[in-house]
């Protein structure tokens, strides 16, 4: 009897280790891997040119460890995700597959892709088998007692603890080795109008040393992340943001790194481990928001009554924003970070988001955007859960009158000013005092801007706009 061949449609789970489609297909005969590129559905979803420069490295990597698996790694370029079902029928023909499987994705334009390949398959009379991978519970298995979904992260998370034992934690191993020839498709090195201004050192590629990466914070930083994740100038996070995005690592290796360490159980607790493995589950916990309230994936806020706010037609402060000449050191030298890296710490992206939202008043979707077209980490469910929540018009939002203060956070968070140097050096000669609020002489004297708004007349300003649409105080 002839073995099945099975073709594996490979997206956002670029990785060999780990791979539920991946394994599963190698169970039931012939494996043969694809990958589709899709340059202009990446310019409508304002994927940044340093994320697309990292996963075309990243694929090269990936092509060598399927090929030492015996598999082939072939690729679809097209337009858009309305000629990806076309695209891979004409491969599956091609290649005379009879299985086509895939990971699941939440967001809305790769659900409508992912359900037309399926038709698509179907009704040319192919097998398609669908596989839950980046979340450990399918979009709506965790719902309240009133069979809702969870929209305040506490209940999901003690949720997701609670169910933890029905889930198989360990990761699965590489798939079977495929015997006969390995026939790779030519992978771009680059794509025109993609290319990045950022160095590639900043983010090697690779499955391998995306787990290295794990493995070194698991073992030197993790202990002490409940103290140092709040700390931009200190190596406190795991940076794998980047790699979780591409799947280069999946949340199981996450958790078996954490394990490791914990005497094989998931930590709970408010120390270094359990805070990490909390901030996994909140990208968990957005997926879900994004299955279950799609709205959020069409720049529509989750608190509907929120899009009736009179947000401020500002060119010159979002200007400022985003070249970091908002005249607040900490605001300014995030956002410089974020252009000239790809990458900006967690609590600077609530600040600058914040700061955006409230103290300039300008809608949170423009802020979304241009995070997403500068992000090597880019990721609707996270990106946009973080804006809603700073802009207060979100699931489990910050309640509308929280601001953070650009001052006090910079003081807290950046005590000796280390961050703030690195990023802006016309304000190195500056006291660690004064470096977080320089006195206005010094500014003009190192052409460093005033600030671009009054804090308290922004609080007036936001609160106005808030209490004009009558949002509870939550």
């Amino acid at each position: 009897m002839t073995a099945s061949t099975q073709l594996v449609w490979l997206r956002h789970d670029l990785r060999v280790m780990d791979n539920p489609a991946l394994y599963d297909a190698s169970q039931h005969g012939p494996v043969t891997a694809v990958v589709t590129l899709t340059p202009k559905q990446w310019q409508q979803h304002d994927r940044a040119p340093v994320q697309v420069d990292l996963l075309l490295r990243h694929l090269k990597t990936l092509q060598q460890a399927l090929g030492d698996s015996g598999i082939s790694l072939k690729v679809c370029q097209v337009d858009d995700f309305a000629a990806v079902p076309e695209a891979l029928l004409a491969l599956a023909r091609q290649l005379k597959i009879t299985h086509l499987r895939f990971n699941d994705q939440y967001e809305w334009d790769e659900r409508i892709r992912d359900d037309a390949v399926e038709t698509a398959f179907q009704a040319a009379g192919y097998s398609v088998h669908r596989y839950l991978d980046q979340t450990l519970f399918a979009p709506g298995q965790l719902l309240t007692g009133q069979g809702d979904y969870y929209t305040v992260f506490t209940p999901f998370y003690k949720r997701w603890l609670s169910r933890l034992l029905e889930v198989d934690l360990t990761p699965l191993p590489a798939p079977n080795h495929q015997s006969g020839p390995v026939e790779h498709d030519p992978l771009p090195t680059q794509l025109p109008g993609w290319e990045s201004p950022i160095a590639s050192t900043l983010w090697p590629a690779g499955c391998e040393h995306a787990l290295a990466r794990l493995d070194h914070f698991v073992d030197e930083h993790l202990i002490n992340y409940d103290t140092q994740r709040d700390l931009p100038a200190v190596e406190g996070t795991s940076t794998l943001s980047p790699y979780l995005a591409l799947g280069a690592v999946s949340i199981r290796q996450c958790l078996q790194a954490v394990m490791a360490h914990t005497q094989g159980q998931v930590p709970t607790g408010k120390d270094g481990p359990g805070r990490w493995v909390a901030e996994l589950v909140w990208r968990e916990f957005y997926r879900h928001i994004m299955a279950g309230f799609p709205r959020v994936c069409r720049y529509r806020a989750f608190k509907t009554e929120t899009e009736r706010l009179s947000w401020r037609e500002d060119p010159e402060g979002l200007s400022r924003w985003q070249a970091g000449q908002t005249g607040f050191p900490l605001v300014d030298a995030a956002m410089r970070q974020l252009v000239q890296t790809g990458w900006m710490h967690n609590r600077l992206r609530m600040l600058t988001a914040m700061f955006l939202s409230k103290h300039l008043l300008i809608d949170w979707r423009l802020g979304e955007q241009f995070f997403m077209q500068h992000l090597v980490d880019g990721d609707l469910a996270a990106n946009n859960g973080g804006w809603q929540w700073a802009a207060s018009t979100g699931t489990d939002a910050a309640p509308y009158f929280r601001l953070f203060n650009p001052y006090r956070q910079s003081e807290r968070f950046d005590l000796q000013g280390e961050f703030i140097r690195k990023f802006i050096p016309e304000l190195h000669s500056l006291s660690n005092k004064s470096i977080h609020q320089p006195p206005t002489s010094q500014c003009d004297q190192l052409n460093y801007p005033h600030p671009c708004v009054d804090l308290k007349e922004a609080r007036d300003r936001v609160m106005h706009a808030f209490d004009a649409i009558k949002v509870e105080k939550t």
